[in-house]
């Protein structure tokens, strides 16, 4: 099996001009200072390929994480490669937990194929994730996963994710070799989207309709998909990385995309010859002992470089990064450790011509740009057409109601479904002359609202404990539960983003809210142990990104809603309901 990959590069798109642009500041500065003291052979690839797999070198396996033992006792990618798969399906779970091997292939090596098992809460049942890259998918697309988790009854659901992605829920193990037959036949995969491996491509969920966007963003993040997974065949050249990693790339002045919280970021930028590119920010992440933004790797790259930087920076995180502490594995980690300059070195000499340029002080996207809401209805950069943002509550979804959204976007648009950051939907390519039967249908006058409570709008939550093992508390029922009470209480003038995640890995994204909810538990007024939150405040994204800091620790999810109203009115502008009753 060869290891190696090529791709064809797309002809970058043309770009629409802003009237004003974002200039870097001529210097960027390092994160980390240049260590005079680093050992040259640190800069020693810590992996090797053997029969086509990349594995941890035998002086490297000391102090190494528990995961990483797994990886170098069986490689996981195997279960796909040579279809371990399949024999797999055909043991029975008492079988599978008589051995460590194939107990640690169902809880662990099953990632790589986009398998978790809920062992926890949902012992025998697994959660499916999928590659959608720029959350782009069409209504046989979502037929089929809507047949797929119908057959498991209240098991099978699905989520709208953080990262503009599907994930099924009910999922049992002998299904599993039929379902990613039909994954393949629709043009979907679920492979390499679990474990060490890379993450869904983000891109603009605007990608191509936005009358306001810089560049159309699918054409990268398909190219990055086909690459990460060679085609969906399997790329084991990124499939042994320290930790999980995460790339997007911008393509509005919008920054649906959240490029501050992405291992690679691509920013548009044109280089001095007036050449359409990127600049790039690197180690951004989330996890429960640290959270960091990207910062600058002082680099830029050409449209038909980003595949080669991408490899580039995988690989030099691949060799380099570290294998013990899984909380300081992630490639922030290793950027600290090396210093930015160190790094990107790295980065340029796994570059096809060993080298890259510094970045470009003529960034695209526009500093001073108020972000968007697209949710509702909105023109279209074609003529007489439009889109159509729905809110899908806390991102979860029924088969019933899957088939529903693919009806409709047949009948109305082009039957095609985009899928946001924020959980929920966009139906693009709508004619003006449909918009108003659109606007009458049972699915979306009943809870599929384009035009939902503004506090509702830009609600988010993870899975909860409902299904997810490491979750603490419940989340999306109560997401919802607090906030309409909430509502009830106060009244605001504008959005405010309100994250709930159930444990400290934040896949609810809270220290980028306005206010997050983080799960934990307490004791109450009586010394009982109950559900709870830390509540973060301040989280900004968008051009002046910033991530948000511990407001208050350890409050009772069940005293939750006369907080949640006061912190709205206090920093937030929101106004008592009973005074604006009065005042009225």
């Amino acid at each position: 099996m060869s290891s190696s990959f090529s791709v064809r590069f797309l002809t970058p798109p043309s770009i629409s001009r802003p009237n004003k642009t974002w200039k870097l500041p001529a210097a960027t500065p390092s994160l980390a200072p240049l260590s005079t003291q680093l050992d040259a052979s640190r800069l020693d690839p810590r992996v090797e390929e053997k029969d086509g797999y990349w594995v941890l070198k035998e002086e490297y396996r000391q102090g190494i994480n528990p995961q990483e033992k797994i990886k170098i006792q069986k490689e996981p990618m195997k279960l796909f490669m040579e279809g371990g798969i399949n024999e797999l399906a055909n043991m029975s779970l008492e079988d599978i937990e008589s051995s460590k091997l194939t107990k640690d292939d169902i809880d662990v090596r099953l990632k790589w194929l986009g398998l978790f098992h809920r062992r926890k809460h949902h012992y025998g049942r697994f959660m499916m994730r999928l590659k959608l890259p720029n959350g782009v998918t069409t209504s046989a697309q979502t037929r089929y996963l809507a047949s797929v988790i119908r057959k498991y009854g209240k098991d099978g659901c699905a989520d709208v994710t953080t990262r503009q992605n599907w994930q099924i829920r009910g999922v049992v193990l002998p299904d599993v070799p039929e379902i990613l037959k039909g994954l393949v036949e629709v043009g979907l995969t679920s492979l390499q989207s679990g474990m060490d491996n890379v993450r869904n491509p983000v891109g603009n969920p605007l990608a191509g309709i936005d009358p306001h966007e810089i560049v159309d963003t699918r054409p990268y993040t398909n190219l990055l998909s086909q690459f990460i997974t060679a085609n969906s065949l399997g790329n084991t050249t990124v499939t042994n990385l320290p930790r999980k990693w995460n790339v997007c790339v911008i393509g509005s002045h919008d920054l649906f995309e959240h490029p501050h919280i992405n291992d690679l970021a691509y920013m548009p930028a044109k280089n001095e010859e007036g050449r359409f590119g990127f600049n790039l920010l690197v180690g951004g992440f989330f996890s429960p002992k640290r959270c960091a933004e990207a910062v600058p790797l002082d680099a830029w790259v050409s449209a038909d470089d980003v595949i080669p930087l991408c490899k580039a920076v995988l690989e030099t995180y691949r060799d380099l990064g570290t294998r013990g502490n899984r909380q300081k594995t992630r490639m922030m980690w290793l950027i600290d450790e090396l210093g930015i300059e160190v790094f990107r070195s790295e980065v340029e000499k796994r570059m096809p011509m060993k080298k890259l340029e510094r970045a470009s002080k003529e960034e695209l996207v526009q500093k001073q740009w108020e972000r968007r809401d697209i949710l509702g209805v909105h023109p279209q950069k074609q003529q007489g057409l439009s889109y159509v943002g729905i809110h899908i509550p806390v991102g979860r979804i029924q088969a019933d109601e899957m088939d529903e959204l693919a009806r409709i976007s047949d009948e109305y648009g082009s039957g095609e479904l985009r899928l946001t950051v924020e959980q929920n939907i966009i139906i693009p390519n709508i004619d003006n002359s449909k918009l108003d039967a659109l606007l009458e249908e049972p699915l979306l006058k009943q809870k599929f609202s384009p035009e939902p409570s503004i506090l509702m709008k830009t609600l988010v939550a993870c899975t909860g404990n409902q299904f997810c093992g490491q979750a603490i508390i419940e989340t999306k029922a109560r997401a919802l539960k607090v906030t309409e009470e909430v509502e009830r209480l106060v009244a605001v003038a504008k959005p405010v983003r309100m994250h709930w995640t159930g444990c400290p890995n934040t896949c609810g994204q809270v220290q980028v809210a306005d206010i997050g909810f983080m799960g934990c538990m307490t004791r109450d007024e009586s010394g009982k142990v109950v559900e709870a939150v830390d509540i973060f405040l301040g989280g900004r994204i968008g051009s002046d990104s910033h991530l948000g800091e511990v407001y208050k620790k350890g409050v009772p999810c069940k005293d939750l809603v006369p907080v949640v109203a006061d912190i709205l009115v206090e920093y937030f502008g929101a106004v008592q309901r009973n005074r604006e009753e009065v005042d009225d």
